[in-house]
């Protein structure tokens, strides 16, 4: 069995937290959801998954991704029931929502799931010898605190644009090919996420920020909402939430209200309710499960 986990926060937009197959999968109880997207596929014999309320089946190649904080739990149907699973994290985790349609579980079928697991078997071989890899943890491995980074930069990058593709699984009408590649993207989209994560601390509106590309904010968030599934105003704000969400964990004496200031925005109460928004808890409930989560 092979797991590879992340134990450093990250700029990149997309990035694996734990990523691993071959898992001998025992039972794992969540009442209170887990904190991040993850997503979990039976490679043999057959699992029962019971979400908010409702039981499933989960045969050889079917899987499921599941949102934060929505109760689940599972356990095997079959003896030797094993599996892969995939969690994201990275700056942009907050825009997922958005890009899936804000489902909070999506299952997918054998055909969809043989791609998947095909993509996690060839992420595993060609990063495992520059991540950390654990062969013996707890039973309930999502629990780890994360994925160690890549010594290089180049290997980082590439990593959050495999963490896309595996995204893309679960995504309708959203460009699915390679981003670098794409003249409109790097010419409109890329500068002003660039501009974005540099001064998101900063008062930033979407007509000043279509400015500086000389394109108009209404095609501008189309691109956006092209390439990344979201509009310019929706990556700004999740991008600032998922820096509050470091924060917050963090420096976990720093006031929510101050939090607010450092991230962009100029009303508490505000970012309170966006915060809740798109994550499904308030700040202090979020700094309060991740204590419980580690």
């Amino acid at each position: 069995m092979s797991l590879y986990f992340r134990n450093t926060l990250t700029n990149e937009p997309y990035v694996f937290d734990t990523i691993g197959n071959h898992w001998i999968q025992e039972k794992v109880s969540r009442p209170n959801g887990y904190p991040i997207y993850h997503y979990l596929q039976t490679e043999k014999g057959c699992g029962r998954i019971e979400i908010q309320g409702k039981s499933y089946d989960l045969n050889e190649g079917e899987g499921v991704l599941i949102a934060p904080f929505i109760s689940h739990a599972y356990s095997a149907e079959t003896e030797g029931w094993t599996t892969l699973f995939v969690t994201v994290a990275g700056s942009m985790e907050s825009s997922i929502s958005g890009m899936i349609g804000n489902r909070q579980v999506i299952f997918i079928e054998k055909e969809q799931g043989e791609q998947i697991k095909n993509l996690v078997c060839s992420i595993l071989k060609k990063y495992g010898n520059s991540m950390k890899s654990i062969e013996e943890l707890p039973a309930d491995y999502h629990e780890v605190l994360g994925m160690h980074q890549p010594t290089s930069i180049y290997a980082v990058r590439e990593l959050s644009v495999d963490c896309y593709r595996f995204l893309m699984y679960f995504v309708d009408g959203v460009y699915s090919g390679d981003l670098r590649n794409e003249p409109l993207y790097q010419r409109y989209v890329a500068p002003i996420v660039k501009e974005i994560e540099t001064n998101y601390s900063h008062k930033l509106t979407v007509s000043g920020l279509s400015r500086r590309v000389y394109v108009t904010p209404q095609y501008l968030s189309r691109l956006f909402g092209r390439f990344l599934g979201c509009s310019v105003y929706e990556y700004l704000t999740a991008y600032r939430i998922t820096k509050a969400k470091e924060l917050l964990i963090t420096k976990p004496r720093m006031e929510v209200g101050y939090i607010a200031g450092q991230v962009g925005f100029e009303d508490c109460s505000h970012f309170i309710a966006m915060f809740k928004k798109m994550i499904g808890v308030t700040p202090l409930e979020f700094r309060t499960l991740y204590k419980f989560r580690n």
